[in-house]
């Protein structure tokens, strides 16, 4: 070899040497492994020194992953100590691959890709989990599968999988917060939007009720839930749901509006239900005896709905003999009653009910007072003449 091509190899060492960046305490770095055994796995910085993986590290990796471990490898190691007593660059294998998920956890917040966790045990705020190296956690109030809203029935979900979204990462506190209410929420969504593009107005679909409230009834279609108006529940008046659905209850409904804009679905009930309207100049006649249900008491008077949901109004003056003052001592909301219709004019959807009629009838039904209001007779029979 001449002079000059001593030079230059010392030259590109020398080079080398510079760029060389010496290890620095809490620096992750990507080393490949050169050697391994029960005792340590040794592994190439870049450097004039080799990094050493000692047995404790290499006993918190689980097993398998240490199995697998192979020489020619490159992994990320995490600096320990640059220079220990002995001059050896210790290096963990564990800590590497922990601040590498903690770098993934982080790439997971901000794409708000959902990912799968393991649960682990669980405290009273919640339900520990773990994600690749990291311990993880689930607050109670981010939890809707079904087993986990109830907190007696955690202890036995432990090494179930739990599909989530990352919402909090805090290396430094070592926190890492999940909600499995975030990562249903955006598969609902695109549920939805799916059932959005297969459903259209007018449709006919089964679903199961899964909420309540004063305004309507949600229905879950198949993945993303359409509501009931309170309106569109029945015919008749219907004060809150509950007094005609329940919860996980099985029902066909009628495809009201799709607003695929706002991805919402507005569902009918008494779309499906024959219309009393329709048949109602048939079927009744003024002067005629009908049982009823008492759906709404107010100031004024009371409703009342007919068993195939037709609903009118007995006005305060027709209720008893007509000198009661106020409504809400005399009737309540359930109420069963048999009453005359007083006067119906279907072409308004109008009915009026009367509790005021012959004299024979009249004693019978209020001389007892306020309680044979609600325990009268049956009335079958057409009673009108």
């Amino acid at each position: 070899m001449t002079d000059s091509s001593h030079i230059e190899s010392f030259a590109e060492l020398f080079e080398t040497s510079f760029a060389f960046s010496q290890p620095i305490r809490g620096e992750i770095r990507n080393a490949t492994i050169l050697q391994i055994s029960e005792r340590e796995v040794i592994v190439d910085m870049g450097g004039k020194r080799d990094g050493i993986v000692p047995a404790q590290d290499l006993e918190r990796l689980d097993a398998e992953y240490r199995n697998s471990l192979k020489v020619g490898e490159v992994i990320p190691v995490y600096v320990m100590n640059p220079r220990d007593p002995d001059d050896n660059l210790i290096v963990s294998i564990n800590m590497g691959l922990q601040r590498n998920d903690w770098d993934k956890a982080r790439e997971h917040s901000k794409s708000e890709e959902p990912l799968v966790v393991f649960v682990t045990g669980s405290n009273r705020g919640g339900i520990l989990v773990r994600w690749n190296r990291l311990e993880g956690f689930i607050p109670s109030s981010h939890l809707v599968s079904v087993g986990f809203t109830s907190r007696e029935s955690w202890s036995d979900k432990v090494g179930e999988k739990l599909k989530v979204k990352v919402i909090e990462v805090d290396q430094d506190r070592r926190r890492l917060i999940f909600s499995e209410r975030e990562a249903q929420k955006e598969q609902r969504a695109k549920l939805k939007a799916k059932l959005l593009a297969e459903l259209k107005e007018g449709d006919v679909v089964q679903g199961t009720v899964t909420g309540l409230r004063d305004f309507g009834a949600f229905v879950n279609l198949g993945g993303a839930d359409g509501l009931i108006h309170v309106s569109e529940l029945a015919w008749h008046r219907v004060d809150h749901p509950r007094d005609v659905l329940e919860v996980g209850q099985v029902v066909d409904v009628y495809i009201l509006t799709l607003d695929r804009t706002t991805n919402r679905i507005a569902l009918s009930r008494k779309r499906l239900l024959s219309d009393p309207w329709d048949n109602a100049s048939t079927n009744y006649h003024e002067g005629q005896l009908v049982d009823g249900t008492v759906t709404n008491v107010v100031d004024f008077g009371a409703f009342v709905a007919l068993d195939d949901g037709l609903e009118g109004l007995l006005h305060l003056s027709e209720m008893g003999d007509g000198s009661l003052k106020e409504p809400h001592s005399y009737l309540k909301k359930g109420d069963r009653l048999v009453l005359r219709i007083s006067h119906l004019e279907p072409e308004k959807r109008r009915v009026g009910f009367t509790q005021r009629w012959g004299t024979d009838e009249q004693e019978a039904n209020v001389e007892a007072g306020s309680e044979s209001a609600t325990a009268t007779p049956t009335a079958n029979d057409n009673l009108s003449e």
